[in-house]
């Protein structure tokens, strides 16, 4: 099969990346350690909770996008 024969590949539109997420604060809760992020690169933050010091961190909150 030729190219002329398949589709186009899709191309994200937007100018997207993986996030370099950067530890502004955290502290203790009950549940474990909540870290206030930001991306290095966009300032976009949001908040994950690390329940053990083991586990990766999740998010908790939506993106949102830095000025």
């Amino acid at each position: 099969m030729t190219t002329l024969h398949t589709l186009p590949l899709s191309r994200p539109t937007s100018l997207s990346h993986e996030h370099a997420w950067l530890v502004d604060s955290r502290h203790r809760t009950s549940e474990g350690v909540l870290l206030y992020v930001r991306c290095g690169e966009c300032a976009t933050r949001r908040v994950d909770l690390q329940t053990h010091p083991a586990a990766p961190p999740s998010a908790v909150s939506i993106e949102l996008a830095g000025p």
